[in-house]
Formats: structure tokens, C-alpha cells, sequence
């Protein structure tokens, strides 16, 4: 069973992972003094301690990369001790709240079994709807593993959470429900970018990728700032 254990010694500054963002130059998120920036062998989180959950997951993918290891069913979800115990949330929070602690950077994608193990830091998971995380949200991430495999270099993907105006929230601590998830794929190789755009509900469906650009317009984010700036040479 995972615990704090898995991450400590991990380093918490983006400075000491710039592998896992396009040009090492991780999304330009504007700064807030509840932000943190958590590193993890297969990928990196920034982290929000407003909405106790993760603003996004970034992630370097390849054919190489992807473990295939087996997921055991065991329960090995932990609070991140590396976050201030005012800003994270606990197994307590999600318990009987009727949503699903869904991962940011899949379990699945993870090449070791350390890394594996971290990917279930709460640090990485948002109250879910548990149909939209077993269905629609189960295919995205599939569906993006088997690009990966099928892809000639390197594949980044960002994850991130969307939060509406009126914000519901569980457990004790008040973990912010996401309005909406969405996963950036972005093929080095061959340039091509698109993003998922999910409600996060239990009858959502999945559709046809937005493009960059209209992901910047919905979230007001530069998400992959390399790419914003090799396009308007």
C-alpha cells in the first residue's frame, strides 16, 4: 500500500523537472500564493491549494515510456505530505462524497512501478464523476495511449481541471468539484495538436477534439507557451 513515502525526497520546483513541458517551458499559468509545483518520476503537477486538487498534469510520452505495467485494484490513493496540510486534501474528503478520485496523469501511462505508485498522490486526482471516469474519461485516456504508441518521437500531454463560477465541494476540507477536464495532446514529430473537452458528468460523452487555440479561449491559459511562440514567428 502506497504512502507519503512514495514522494518524499521528490523535488517541488519545475526547475528540477523541465523534461515533462514542451521546450522545458511548463504552462504560463498566472502565479498565486496557494500554487505549488510538485515533481514526480513520470510526471509533474501544478497544485492548487484553493481547490485542493491539481490545475493540471504534465506528461513527455513515447513508445518507450509507456510501462504497460499492471494495475492492482488495491487502495493505495495518499495525501501528499510535501503540500501544506491547510491546502491538500485527505482520503477523508472523498469518502461516501459520490465522486471518484479520477487521476490527472493516468496510472496507466507510468513506465516503473515507483512511478506507478505515485500517480496516486492525491496531489494528482479530482473529485470525478465515477461513470465519466470509467467511461468517456477511460477511452480519452486509451485512445491517447494508443497515439503514443503509434507516434514516431515524443508526445506532451497536459491535463487540467476547469472550475465554473459556482463550485461545489466535499469532505471536510472542501475539495473543489471541476466543471470540466480536458486532456492537450501534442505530437513533436509531426506538430499536430488538439485537446478533449469533457463536462464532468456522468451522461458526458466523447466527442469531437477542440483545437488549441479554442482551449486557450475557454481556459485563458497558454498551455504549451513553445508552441504560442514558434507560431507567431
Amino acid at each position: 500500500m502506497a504512502s507519503a513515502s512514495a514522494v518524499k525526497g521528490l523535488p517541488t520546483s519545475f526547475a528540477q523537472c523541465p523534461g515533462f513541458f514542451l521546450g522545458q517551458q511548463p504552462p504560463a499559468v498566472k502565479g498565486g500564493h496557494a500554487l505549488r509545483e510538485l515533481c514526480f518520476d513520470g510526471f509533474a503537477v501544478l497544485h492548487s491549494g484553493l481547490t485542493r486538487t491539481p490545475v493540471f498534469a504534465a506528461q513527455r510520452l513515447n513508445k518507450k515510456s509507456l510501462g504497460g505495467i499492471p494495475r492492482q485494484r488495491s487502495d493505495r490513493f495518499f495525501a501528499d505530505a510535501r503540500l501544506r496540510s491547510a491546502e491538500r486534501a485527505t482520503l477523508d474528503d472523498y469518502r461516501r462524497s459520490g465522486y471518484s478520485r479520477g487521476h490527472l496523469a493516468p496510472s496507466a501511462d507510468m513506465a516503473t512501478e515507483a512511478a506507478m505508485a505515485q500517480s496516486f498522490s492525491l496531489a494528482n486526482m479530482v473529485p470525478q464523476s465515477m461513470r465519466h471516469n470509467s467511461g468517456a474519461w477511460a477511452k480519452i485516456e486509451q485512445d491517447t495511449r494508443k497515439y503514443v504508441q503509434r507516434a514516431k518521437g515524443d508526445v506532451h500531454v497536459v491535463t487540467g481541471a476547469v472550475f465554473g463560477s459556482q463550485v461545489e465541494r466535499i469532505g471536510p476540507n472542501g475539495v473543489a468539484v471541476p466543471s470540466h477536464l480536458f486532456k492537450l495532446v501534442h505530437d513533436v514529430h509531426t506538430g499536430q495538436t488538439w485537446a478533449h473537452w469533457q463536462a464532468n458528468r456522468d451522461d458526458e460523452r466523447p466527442g469531437k477534439p477542440i483545437s488549441y487555440e479554442e482551449l486557450v479561449r475557454r481556459t485563458a491559459v497558454e498551455w504549451l507557451p513553445m508552441l504560442q511562440r514558434d507560431r507567431r514567428r
